[in-house]
């Protein structure tokens, strides 16, 4: 027989969980759920158009822009209530998500001034348990521009220490300059702006600081007769976002260890898969050539991209460098960052319509299979008849000159690590064992090449990211008795030391067609080692940087799944003379 006291417990104990379920019911019943959304409803915007240069009496010149970042309210699809975001623009009216496309030439400045007018308090959740921009006053969101790919002086590079608020009002300790200075001398190729700022650049970009920048050559790339104006030449910015049914973006405010970090989780992924800000949308296109420049944009979503009905991708571009010639793929993989500059020949397609669709699994590699929303990005409606088509594909595009192993001054070990919590849950990440705090220990010297082999002793795909230096794959070599050499790693630390060449012996990884001309990002597999050979000089040109890469305050490298770049999977790159 129970107690009355006993029953009274037993009472309150089912009320409570009773309640807490109800919670939990209320909670989950405010998060839209994406299979709700009509695909296909939305036309695909074209993202505004900035030039980064003026024209006087007929000739190219330097040209000051000034782009701010503003709160304001976005309408990502037709039946979800206007969002709140932050989004760059000229003005609060004309910024957009993405923002607009900065268009720029070859060796013309330009010069941007980015203006801080967000509110003193975030629109998403953050984590003051990871290293993180904190302002003296506690209010204010902590920003700072890095230009993806650029080739540029350090002090405009973004460092995630240059960080500003609204007005300028709290700065970094790196903070040196509100207007930055591209100069535009490297190769031409598609690069993209977004936020570096430390500790936030996972809230920030999810919240909307993201655009496309666009390096043109008129005189190299002119020849080529690529699909080329407004119409026929497009970026993609492809990213993912999960909603609350008010139109607020949805960010989990709870972490996967509370205890230790109250809200940072691992990864974020949603449901919603989002093109130039609209979910889903469509876009009307003639029987003939196009040229989309798709950027994955996504805080940790990996895209295999794909037709429905087998039309293929001709790529000939990649990370801010042009192939050397044209590669045919049934499908592309982008991890977070990369950049697949393709032309698609609807000419070729036996149906009225194309479905770009997605199958990589999330986490990737070894996630979760997509579902209906995340599976499906954007529908192509194909004209009936078929145009007159002046656009080529050459057979020659850009050659670049190859990697000279000849000419590598020095070869270094970048290892991957993440630790776990007591009950095996992700709990901070870090390269070769160090914070991003601590000291500089790549500094190779300008005008040099290197060999990094990065060593992948986590679970998950790392798309590293190399400020200022680009670089070749190589090859990617499977680690042979892997835990032991983890076990080693995690107690010493020295790839040397633990006989790498011993366990790097397993199968190679054969690097695709289109990703072995020059990158700025590459897929680091999970138990390998993928060799790499960094140039830190121009390669179209094979000369120095026109400008000082040795100044403060350098460079990083880092992973681009931006929440383990949050916390700390993220080191100093110091260049030196």
């Amino acid at each position: 027989m129970f107690s009355m006291g006993r029953i009274i417990l037993l009472i309150h104990l089912i009320c409570f969980a009773l309640l807490g379920e109800l919670s939990t019911s209320r909670a989950e019943d405010k998060i839209q759920n994406a299979s709700k959304l009509e695909m296909f409803v939305d036309e695909l915007p074209d993202m505004p158009k900035i030039q980064g240069f003026n024209v006087v009496n007929g000739s190219p010149k330097a040209k000051s822009l000034t782009i701010g970042m503003f709160k304001k309210k976005w309408k990502f699809h037709r039946d979800l209530p206007p969002t709140p975001v932050f989004a760059y623009g000229a003005s609060r009216i004309t910024a957009t998500v993405p923002g607009p496309t900065i268009e720029v030439l070859h060796g013309i400045d330009t010069y941007v001034t980015w203006q801080n007018h967000l509110p003193s308090k975030h629109i998403l959740p953050w984590d003051p348990t990871i290293p993180t921009a904190m302002t003296a006053s506690k209010k204010g969101v902590p920003t700072v521009v890095h230009l993806h790919g650029g080739i540029h002086e350090p002090a405009s590079d973004g460092n995630s220490d240059s960080w500003f608020t609204a007005g300028f009002k709290d700065k970094g300790p790196a903070w040196s300059k509100r207007t930055y200075h591209y100069n535009n001398n490297q190769q031409p190729g598609n690069l993209w702006y977004h936020d570096h700022a430390k500790g936030l650049t996972r809230v920030n970009l999810l919240a909307g600081l993201i655009g496309a920048y666009v390096i043109r050559h008129p005189d190299v790339e002119g020849p080529l007769k690529l699909p080329y104006g407004d119409e026929f030449d497009r970026p993609l910015i492809v990213f993912d976002r999960s909603f609350r049914k008010d139109g607020s973006i949805y960010m989990n405010s709870t972490g996967n260890n509370p205890s230790i970090h109250p809200q940072w989780q691992p990864e974020y992924f949603g449901d919603a898969i989002i093109v130039n800000g609209k979910a889903w949308p469509k876009m009307k296109v003639r029987r003939r050539k196009y040229r989309f420049r798709i950027i994955n944009a996504s805080n940790a979503r990996f895209f295999r991209f794909f037709f429905t009905n087998g039309l293929e991708f001709i790529h000939v571009a990649s990370d801010s460098t042009y192939l050397s010639e044209p590669v045919m793929t049934n499908e592309t993989l982008l991890a977070p960052s990369e950049i697949a500059d393709v032309v698609v020949d609807f000419s070729l397609s036996k149906t009225h319509d194309a479905i770009l669709a997605n199958s990589a699994r999330y986490p990737f590699p070894s996630g979760d299979p997509v579902n209906d929303s995340n599976g499906k990005v954007m529908k192509f409606v194909i004209k009936k008849n078929r145009d007159v088509d002046t656009w080529l594909v050459p057979n020659i595009l850009i050659k670049y000159p190859s990697p000279d192993l000849s000419s590598v001054s020095q070869a270094r070990y970048i290892t991957l690590y993440e630790y776990t919590s007591d009950v095996g849950e992700p709990t901070h990440l870090f390269i070769n064992g160090k914070p991003y705090e601590a000291p500089a220990t790549e500094m190779p010297k300008e005008g040099t090449s290197e060999i990094w082999n990065v060593i992948n002793l986590t679970e998950d795909n790392h798309p590293l990211h190399i400020h200022l230096g680009l670089f070749t794959v190589l090859d990617q070599t499977e680690l042979e008795n892997e835990e032991e050499f983890k076990g080693c790693m995690l107690k010493n630390n020295d790839a040397i030391k633990c006989q790498i060449s011993k366990h790097a012996r397993g199968k190679k990884i054969e690097v695709a067609a289109h990703e072995k001309g020059w990158k700025n990002v590459y897929k680091m597999a999970p138990g390998f080692v993928t060799k790499i050979l960094v140039r830190f000089s121009y390669i179209h040109s094979n000369t120095s940087y026109s400008f000082d890469p040795t100044g403060l305050p350098g460079y990083v490298y880092h992973c681009h799944i931006l929440d383990h770049e949050d916390n700390m999977m993220m080191r100093p790159l110091k260049v030196i003379k």
